[in-house]
Protein backbone atom coordinates (compact mmCIF):
# COMPACT_ATOMS: atom_id res chain seq x y z
CA UNK A 1 0.00 0.00 0.00
CA UNK A 2 0.89 3.53 -0.88
CA UNK A 3 0.81 6.23 1.28
CA UNK A 4 2.45 9.14 -1.02
CA UNK A 5 -0.33 8.70 -4.69
CA UNK A 6 -1.50 5.81 -6.01
CA UNK A 7 -0.46 5.56 -9.81
CA UNK A 8 -2.23 7.14 -12.64
CA UNK A 9 -3.80 5.67 -15.15
CA UNK A 10 -6.55 4.22 -17.01
CA UNK A 11 -8.33 0.47 -15.93
CA UNK A 12 -10.75 -0.90 -18.87
CA UNK A 13 -11.80 -4.38 -17.31
CA UNK A 14 -10.76 -4.84 -13.65
CA UNK A 15 -11.03 -8.10 -11.90
CA UNK A 16 -15.12 -8.82 -11.27
CA UNK A 17 -14.88 -8.94 -7.36
CA UNK A 18 -15.72 -11.49 -5.49
CA UNK A 19 -17.91 -12.22 -2.24
CA UNK A 20 -14.93 -11.97 0.40
CA UNK A 21 -14.43 -8.14 -1.54
CA UNK A 22 -18.15 -7.16 -1.78
CA UNK A 23 -18.49 -8.43 2.39
CA UNK A 24 -15.22 -6.03 2.80
CA UNK A 25 -17.28 -2.49 2.67
CA UNK A 26 -19.63 -4.47 5.49
CA UNK A 27 -17.00 -4.96 7.58
CA UNK A 28 -15.82 -1.73 7.43
CA UNK A 29 -19.13 0.12 7.80
CA UNK A 30 -19.40 -1.90 10.96
CA UNK A 31 -16.29 -0.74 12.59
CA UNK A 32 -17.23 3.24 11.73
CA UNK A 33 -20.42 3.04 13.45
CA UNK A 34 -19.57 1.46 16.31
CA UNK A 35 -16.70 3.64 16.48
CA UNK A 36 -19.58 6.19 16.54
CA UNK A 37 -18.58 8.01 13.64
CA UNK A 38 -21.83 8.68 11.89
CA UNK A 39 -23.74 10.01 14.36
CA UNK A 40 -24.54 14.08 14.12
CA UNK A 41 -22.15 16.61 15.60
CA UNK A 42 -24.63 19.39 15.69
CA UNK A 43 -22.72 21.46 18.46
CA UNK A 44 -19.91 21.87 16.17
CA UNK A 45 -22.36 22.69 12.84
CA UNK A 46 -23.59 25.17 15.39
CA UNK A 47 -20.31 26.56 15.84
CA UNK A 48 -19.54 26.17 12.24
CA UNK A 49 -22.51 28.51 11.36
CA UNK A 50 -22.05 31.02 14.01
CA UNK A 51 -18.57 31.71 12.94
CA UNK A 52 -19.26 31.56 9.23
CA UNK A 53 -22.19 33.94 9.65
CA UNK A 54 -20.16 36.05 11.97
CA UNK A 55 -16.81 36.29 8.87
CA UNK A 56 -19.95 37.40 6.56
CA UNK A 57 -20.99 39.66 8.48
CA UNK A 58 -17.97 41.41 9.23
CA UNK A 59 -17.19 41.36 5.56
CA UNK A 60 -20.65 43.38 4.89
CA UNK A 61 -19.92 45.50 7.64
CA UNK A 62 -16.15 46.42 6.55
CA UNK A 63 -17.43 46.74 2.48
CA UNK A 64 -20.23 49.48 3.81
CA UNK A 65 -17.75 51.50 5.56
CA UNK A 66 -15.01 51.00 3.21
CA UNK A 67 -17.09 52.69 0.88
CA UNK A 68 -15.88 53.97 -2.87
CA UNK A 69 -12.09 52.34 -2.23
CA UNK A 70 -9.61 50.62 -4.15
CA UNK A 71 -9.42 48.88 -0.56
CA UNK A 72 -12.08 46.67 -1.85
CA UNK A 73 -10.51 44.49 -3.63
CA UNK A 74 -8.72 43.66 0.02
CA UNK A 75 -12.76 42.28 1.10
CA UNK A 76 -13.40 41.28 -2.36
CA UNK A 77 -10.33 38.76 -1.52
CA UNK A 78 -11.96 37.94 2.06
CA UNK A 79 -15.17 37.53 0.65
CA UNK A 80 -13.97 34.75 -1.64
CA UNK A 81 -12.85 32.79 1.22
CA UNK A 82 -16.18 33.16 3.43
CA UNK A 83 -17.77 32.08 -0.18
CA UNK A 84 -15.79 28.85 -0.21
CA UNK A 85 -16.33 28.41 3.56
CA UNK A 86 -20.37 28.95 3.12
CA UNK A 87 -20.22 26.57 0.21
CA UNK A 88 -18.64 23.79 1.71
CA UNK A 89 -21.55 24.08 4.71
CA UNK A 90 -23.69 23.62 1.24
CA UNK A 91 -21.67 20.17 0.29
CA UNK A 92 -22.00 19.04 3.87
CA UNK A 93 -25.88 19.94 3.70
CA UNK A 94 -26.00 18.10 0.52
CA UNK A 95 -24.58 15.02 1.99
CA UNK A 96 -27.05 14.88 4.87
CA UNK A 97 -24.19 15.70 7.11
CA UNK A 98 -26.03 18.02 9.54
CA UNK A 99 -28.92 17.45 10.86
CA UNK A 100 -30.89 14.00 11.53
CA UNK A 101 -33.63 14.81 8.58
CA UNK A 102 -33.65 15.36 4.26
CA UNK A 103 -36.00 18.28 5.11
CA UNK A 104 -33.62 20.54 7.49
CA UNK A 105 -30.66 19.73 5.44
CA UNK A 106 -32.14 20.94 2.15
CA UNK A 107 -33.55 23.64 3.75
CA UNK A 108 -29.64 24.40 4.52
CA UNK A 109 -28.50 23.87 1.40
CA UNK A 110 -30.93 25.68 -0.64
CA UNK A 111 -30.26 28.69 1.40
CA UNK A 112 -26.41 28.43 1.63
CA UNK A 113 -26.97 27.80 -2.41
CA UNK A 114 -29.49 31.35 -2.61
CA UNK A 115 -26.45 32.86 -0.57
CA UNK A 116 -23.89 32.30 -2.98
CA UNK A 117 -25.96 32.45 -6.14
CA UNK A 118 -26.10 28.59 -7.35
CA UNK A 119 -28.52 25.91 -8.23
CA UNK A 120 -28.97 23.93 -5.10
CA UNK A 121 -31.00 20.93 -7.15
CA UNK A 122 -28.49 21.50 -10.34
CA UNK A 123 -25.11 20.56 -8.15
CA UNK A 124 -27.03 17.96 -6.04
CA UNK A 125 -27.60 15.95 -9.73
CA UNK A 126 -24.32 16.35 -10.77
CA UNK A 127 -22.52 15.41 -6.94
CA UNK A 128 -24.62 12.39 -6.82
CA UNK A 129 -23.23 11.15 -9.97
CA UNK A 130 -20.27 12.01 -9.28
CA UNK A 131 -20.13 9.77 -5.75
CA UNK A 132 -21.73 6.91 -7.71
CA UNK A 133 -18.96 6.83 -10.55
CA UNK A 134 -16.04 8.78 -9.52
CA UNK A 135 -13.31 8.69 -12.13
CA UNK A 136 -15.46 6.82 -14.72
CA UNK A 137 -14.48 8.17 -18.14
CA UNK A 138 -18.45 8.37 -19.13
CA UNK A 139 -20.55 8.57 -16.31
CA UNK A 140 -18.66 10.77 -13.74
CA UNK A 141 -19.73 14.73 -14.69
CA UNK A 142 -16.76 16.46 -12.72
CA UNK A 143 -14.79 14.64 -15.90
CA UNK A 144 -16.85 16.07 -18.44
CA UNK A 145 -15.17 19.11 -18.99
CA UNK A 146 -15.25 20.19 -22.60
CA UNK A 147 -11.85 22.97 -21.98
CA UNK A 148 -10.41 19.91 -20.16
CA UNK A 149 -8.99 16.23 -21.16
CA UNK A 150 -8.39 14.03 -18.13
CA UNK A 151 -8.22 10.64 -19.93
CA UNK A 152 -6.41 10.19 -23.53
CA UNK A 153 -9.78 9.00 -24.71
CA UNK A 154 -11.11 12.36 -23.81
CA UNK A 155 -7.99 13.98 -25.54
CA UNK A 156 -8.07 11.99 -28.92
CA UNK A 157 -12.09 13.65 -29.28
CA UNK A 158 -10.79 17.25 -28.64
CA UNK A 159 -10.69 19.58 -32.22
CA UNK A 160 -10.54 23.16 -32.96
CA UNK A 161 -9.58 25.55 -29.75
CA UNK A 162 -10.48 23.30 -27.39
CA UNK A 163 -7.36 21.17 -28.58
CA UNK A 164 -5.19 23.46 -28.32
CA UNK A 165 -6.02 23.85 -24.64
CA UNK A 166 -5.60 20.35 -23.58
CA UNK A 167 -2.35 20.98 -25.00
CA UNK A 168 -1.86 23.33 -22.36
CA UNK A 169 -3.82 22.19 -19.77
CA UNK A 170 -1.55 21.60 -17.19
CA UNK A 171 -0.32 25.33 -17.55
CA UNK A 172 -4.00 27.05 -17.84
CA UNK A 173 -5.23 25.06 -15.34
CA UNK A 174 -5.04 27.66 -12.53
CA UNK A 175 -6.10 30.44 -14.56
CA UNK A 176 -9.04 28.35 -15.86
CA UNK A 177 -10.18 27.91 -12.09
CA UNK A 178 -10.72 31.79 -12.69
CA UNK A 179 -13.83 31.32 -14.53
CA UNK A 180 -15.44 28.10 -11.98
CA UNK A 181 -17.40 31.01 -10.15
CA UNK A 182 -19.04 32.24 -13.24
CA UNK A 183 -19.62 28.65 -14.61
CA UNK A 184 -21.19 27.60 -11.19
CA UNK A 185 -23.40 30.77 -11.27
CA UNK A 186 -24.39 29.86 -15.03
CA UNK A 187 -24.96 25.92 -14.44
CA UNK A 188 -27.53 27.23 -11.96
CA UNK A 189 -29.33 29.73 -14.24
CA UNK A 190 -28.82 27.11 -17.09
CA UNK A 191 -30.44 24.73 -15.17
CA UNK A 192 -33.72 26.90 -13.84
CA UNK A 193 -34.20 27.93 -17.74
CA UNK A 194 -34.26 24.68 -18.82
CA UNK A 195 -36.54 23.45 -16.38
CA UNK A 196 -33.61 20.90 -15.04
CA UNK A 197 -33.88 22.08 -11.48
CA UNK A 198 -35.29 19.96 -8.75
CA UNK A 199 -37.44 23.10 -7.48
CA UNK A 200 -37.62 25.72 -10.39
CA UNK A 201 -39.87 28.92 -9.05
CA UNK A 202 -38.10 28.31 -5.44
CA UNK A 203 -34.73 28.37 -6.96
CA UNK A 204 -35.62 30.89 -9.68
CA UNK A 205 -36.54 33.08 -6.72
CA UNK A 206 -33.06 32.82 -4.89
CA UNK A 207 -31.19 33.42 -7.94
CA UNK A 208 -33.17 36.38 -8.46
CA UNK A 209 -32.56 37.62 -4.86
CA UNK A 210 -29.31 36.59 -4.93
CA UNK A 211 -28.16 38.67 -7.83
CA UNK A 212 -29.75 41.65 -7.63
CA UNK A 213 -28.99 41.88 -3.87
CA UNK A 214 -25.31 40.95 -5.26
CA UNK A 215 -25.13 43.85 -7.84
CA UNK A 216 -27.49 46.23 -6.30
CA UNK A 217 -24.73 46.58 -3.35
CA UNK A 218 -21.99 46.82 -5.64
CA UNK A 219 -22.40 48.85 -7.74
CA UNK A 220 -24.70 51.52 -5.12
CA UNK A 221 -21.17 51.31 -2.85
CA UNK A 222 -18.61 51.65 -5.58
CA UNK A 223 -17.95 53.28 -9.12
CA UNK A 224 -18.20 51.30 -12.04
CA UNK A 225 -14.46 50.42 -12.53
CA UNK A 226 -14.03 49.47 -8.97
CA UNK A 227 -17.18 47.57 -9.22
CA UNK A 228 -15.69 45.80 -12.10
CA UNK A 229 -12.44 44.92 -10.33
CA UNK A 230 -14.18 43.85 -7.02
CA UNK A 231 -16.59 41.07 -9.11
CA UNK A 232 -13.65 40.03 -10.87
CA UNK A 233 -11.20 39.79 -7.58
CA UNK A 234 -14.15 38.24 -6.40
CA UNK A 235 -15.54 35.53 -8.57
CA UNK A 236 -12.17 35.04 -9.52
CA UNK A 237 -10.85 33.92 -6.55
CA UNK A 238 -14.14 32.22 -5.33
CA UNK A 239 -13.67 29.94 -8.30
CA UNK A 240 -9.88 29.38 -7.91
CA UNK A 241 -9.97 28.40 -4.20
CA UNK A 242 -12.86 25.83 -4.71
CA UNK A 243 -11.18 24.23 -8.09
CA UNK A 244 -8.17 24.00 -5.57
CA UNK A 245 -10.78 22.13 -2.46
CA UNK A 246 -12.37 19.90 -5.20
CA UNK A 247 -9.59 18.71 -7.76
CA UNK A 248 -7.04 17.20 -5.68
CA UNK A 249 -9.50 14.72 -4.44
CA UNK A 250 -9.49 12.66 -7.57
CA UNK A 251 -7.28 14.65 -10.56
CA UNK A 252 -4.52 12.28 -11.32
CA UNK A 253 -6.25 9.26 -9.99
CA UNK A 254 -6.98 6.42 -11.64
CA UNK A 255 -9.91 6.55 -14.43
CA UNK A 256 -11.90 3.61 -15.21
CA UNK A 257 -14.01 2.73 -18.21
CA UNK A 258 -16.09 -0.19 -16.68
CA UNK A 259 -16.73 0.38 -13.15
CA UNK A 260 -19.15 -1.88 -12.63
CA UNK A 261 -17.07 -5.02 -12.27
CA UNK A 262 -15.25 -3.05 -9.04
CA UNK A 263 -17.71 -3.27 -5.59
CA UNK A 264 -18.02 -0.30 -3.72
CA UNK A 265 -14.93 -0.05 -1.06
CA UNK A 266 -12.74 -0.34 -3.64
CA UNK A 267 -14.43 1.97 -6.58
CA UNK A 268 -13.97 4.75 -4.02
CA UNK A 269 -10.85 4.18 -2.35
CA UNK A 270 -8.53 3.39 -5.57
CA UNK A 271 -10.24 7.04 -7.23
CA UNK A 272 -9.24 8.83 -4.26
CA UNK A 273 -6.40 11.15 -3.14
CA UNK A 274 -6.55 12.26 0.94
CA UNK A 275 -4.46 15.04 1.84
CA UNK A 276 -2.29 15.19 4.86
CA UNK A 277 -2.05 18.24 7.53
CA UNK A 278 -3.57 19.27 10.89
CA UNK A 279 -6.61 20.57 11.42
CA UNK A 280 -6.36 23.48 9.75
CA UNK A 281 -5.90 21.79 6.70
CA UNK A 282 -9.83 20.36 7.15
CA UNK A 283 -10.77 24.16 7.35
CA UNK A 284 -9.29 25.39 4.46
CA UNK A 285 -10.26 22.45 2.10
CA UNK A 286 -13.50 21.78 4.07
CA UNK A 287 -13.10 18.09 5.14
CA UNK A 288 -12.40 17.52 1.03
CA UNK A 289 -8.80 16.40 2.38
CA UNK A 290 -10.48 13.17 3.74
CA UNK A 291 -11.79 12.18 -0.01
CA UNK A 292 -11.34 8.61 0.74
CA UNK A 293 -13.32 8.73 3.76
CA UNK A 294 -15.73 11.03 2.95
CA UNK A 295 -16.92 9.20 -0.74
CA UNK A 296 -16.79 5.81 1.32
CA UNK A 297 -19.16 7.39 4.29
CA UNK A 298 -20.09 10.65 2.62
CA UNK A 299 -23.33 10.83 5.61
CA UNK A 300 -20.60 10.61 7.90
CA UNK A 301 -19.91 14.65 9.31
CA UNK A 302 -17.29 16.67 8.30
CA UNK A 303 -15.78 16.86 11.98
CA UNK A 304 -15.51 12.81 12.21
CA UNK A 305 -14.00 12.17 9.24
CA UNK A 306 -10.04 13.00 10.58
CA UNK A 307 -11.11 10.41 13.58
CA UNK A 308 -12.14 7.44 10.40
CA UNK A 309 -9.19 8.13 8.67
CA UNK A 310 -6.91 5.79 10.66
CA UNK A 311 -9.59 2.97 10.67
CA UNK A 312 -9.79 3.28 7.34
CA UNK A 313 -6.46 3.24 6.60
CA UNK A 314 -5.57 0.52 8.73
CA UNK A 315 -8.57 -1.57 7.00
CA UNK A 316 -7.21 -0.93 3.57
CA UNK A 317 -3.64 -1.83 4.74
CA UNK A 318 -4.96 -5.34 5.92
CA UNK A 319 -6.83 -5.67 2.45
CA UNK A 320 -3.72 -4.63 0.54
CA UNK A 321 -6.05 -1.87 -1.34
CA UNK A 322 -4.12 1.25 -2.36
CA UNK A 323 -4.38 4.30 -0.17
CA UNK A 324 -3.17 7.29 -1.76
CA UNK A 325 -1.97 9.95 0.75
CA UNK A 326 0.37 12.99 0.16
CA UNK A 327 1.00 16.37 0.91
CA UNK A 328 -0.85 19.75 -0.27
CA UNK A 329 1.57 20.86 -2.51
CA UNK A 330 2.49 17.29 -3.65
CA UNK A 331 -1.02 16.93 -4.59
CA UNK A 332 -1.04 19.82 -6.65
CA UNK A 333 1.80 18.23 -8.57
CA UNK A 334 0.21 15.47 -9.23
CA UNK A 335 -2.58 16.93 -10.66
CA UNK A 336 -0.57 19.25 -13.33
CA UNK A 337 1.43 15.90 -13.77
CA UNK A 338 -1.41 14.14 -15.27
CA UNK A 339 -2.82 16.99 -17.39
CA UNK A 340 0.22 17.33 -18.61
CA UNK A 341 0.67 13.78 -19.63
CA UNK A 342 -2.50 13.73 -20.69
CA UNK A 343 -1.96 16.29 -23.14
CA UNK A 344 1.54 15.01 -24.59
CA UNK A 345 -0.34 13.26 -27.51
CA UNK A 346 -1.64 15.99 -28.66
CA UNK A 347 1.63 18.36 -28.31
CA UNK A 348 3.52 15.45 -30.69
CA UNK A 349 0.22 15.00 -33.02
CA UNK A 350 0.67 17.08 -36.32
CA UNK A 351 -2.20 19.87 -35.73
CA UNK A 352 -5.26 19.37 -37.41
Amino acid sequence: MSTSAAPTGTRDNPATPSPAQRSDYAELSRIIRDAGLLKRRHGRYAVKFVLTALAFAGGCVAFALLGDSWWQLGTAVFFAVVYAQISFLGHDAGHKQIFDTARANDRVGYAVAGLVGISYGWWMGKHTRHHANPNHEHEDPDLDIPILAFTRGQARDRSGFVRWTVKHQAALFFPLLLLEGLSLHWSGIEAVWQDKAVSRRREAALLIVHFAVYLTAVFLVLSPPIAIAFIAVHQGLWGVYMGCSFAPGHKGMPTYTDAKSLDFLRKQVLTSRNIRGGPWVDVALGGLNHQIEHHLFPTMPRPNLRRAQPLVREFCLRRGIEYAQCGLLRTYGHVLQHLHEVGAPLREAPAR
